[in-house]
């Protein structure tokens, strides 16, 4: 069984006794930010000198350094930067503030789990992660509730770092929801699968083969947007409120008995063969390989899908069609 924490197992006065930098302050870094410092907690903000980032913590009120001058000052550091930086970053002086006793706290296993960041011995190294986007980090703790979330500790030098974790996660307000303990393997190798096996990889070809193949077939390329991605929404909205089986009872008998017959011809053996190599590939670490040669090289590769992806058709119709939808708030930035 999980073993799951709550507000009763954490003692919050812990963190409110430390020091802590936020490191970044984009989705998930001004959640932390911002709901720590709500919990009468010390935060200061590292930012890259000429961040964008910079103005919009200063107007939220919280103080703002330079990355390793925040890490020098305190006693937590969080290190809540792009999975591809933070390498660079700890490289860059970032280890050198690091003393003996801080504690190293990520929202992803990634670079710990694959040795990109190898911490010194003295300190101690957890993961906070909360399951949820940081805007809704952020709104559910103002409304005195909470989302998720997931704890894992890697390295225990202080003999605390259990502890301070789940005080780290009260100041959040995911021990109000609660909290999931797990490991920086378990937790980073079962994120990458789902997003690439199911909820972006997955999803994302699933969507866009559909709609090549109502359109081959001769279809309107506007009602093979509806009938492949824009309905896509009501499905998981419903999967999200109560389960799969809410979700076939509440569409119609007709969509749910297709679902049983036809949705093991799409997802099969086939499928399932090449989830089993996506793991695989996670685990003995070739993925992160691969995406780190292609980061640190240009990024060719990620340069080059994305350019493709925005010129599907499918992205052309639903630019056309989401401008019918007032209800519908665009991406807040050009992709172009």
């Amino acid at each position: 069984m999980a073993t799951i924490y709550y507000d009763d197992d954490a003692d919050l006065s812990l963190i409110q006794g430390k020091k802590v930098a936020i490191l970044g302050y984009g989705s998930q870094g001004h959640a932390h930010a911002l709901n720590l410092r709500d919990s009468g907690v010390d935060v200061r903000v590292g930012l890259r000198p000429g961040s964008s980032s910079r103005q919009r913590a200063e107007d939220a009120g919280l103080k703002v350094l330079d990355t390793n001058e925040a890490a020098r000052e305190a006693d937590v550091i969080v290190i809540l930067a792009p999975d591809t930086h933070q390498k660079a970053m700890w490289n860059d002086g970032l280890k050198d503030a690091v003393e003996a006793g801080n504690a190293l706290v990520f929202g992803h296993g990634f670079n710990i789990h694959f040795g990109m960041i190898e911490p010194p011995e003295d300190v101690d190294v957890f993961l906070i992660a909360p399951k949820s986007p940081g805007h809704i980090v952020r709104r559910e703790y103002e409304s005195g509730q909470g989302v998720p979330g997931l704890l894992a500790v890697h390295q225990d030098a202080t003999g605390n770092a259990h502890e301070l974790g789940k005080s780290y996660a009260a100041g959040m307000g995911l021990t109000r929801a609660g909290l999931l303990e797990t490991t920086f393997k378990e937790e980073t190798e079962t994120d990458l699968f789902g997003e690439q096996a199911v909820l972006c990889g997955g999803a994302s070809a699933l969507v866009m083969n559909g709609f090549e193949t109502l359109m081959e077939a001769g279809y309107q390329p506007e009602v093979a947007y509806f009938e492949c991605l824009h309905e896509l929404k009501l499905i998981v909205d419903m999967m999200y409120e109560g389960g799969i089986s809410w979700m076939r009872h509440s569409v119609s008998t007709t969509a749910e008995f297709g679902d049983y017959v036809s949705g093991p011809r799409v997802v099969n053996d086939s499928s399932r063969a090449a989830m089993r190599e996506i793991l695989a590939e996670i685990q003995d670490g070739s993925f992160a390989q691969r995406f780190v040669d292609d980061y640190e090289s240009g990024g060719e590769l990620l340069t080059r899908e994305r350019a493709e992806g925005r010129d599907h058709q499918i992205e052309q119709v639903g630019r056309e069609l989401r401008g019918m939808m007032s209800w519908i708030q665009g991406p807040s930035e050009d992709l172009e």
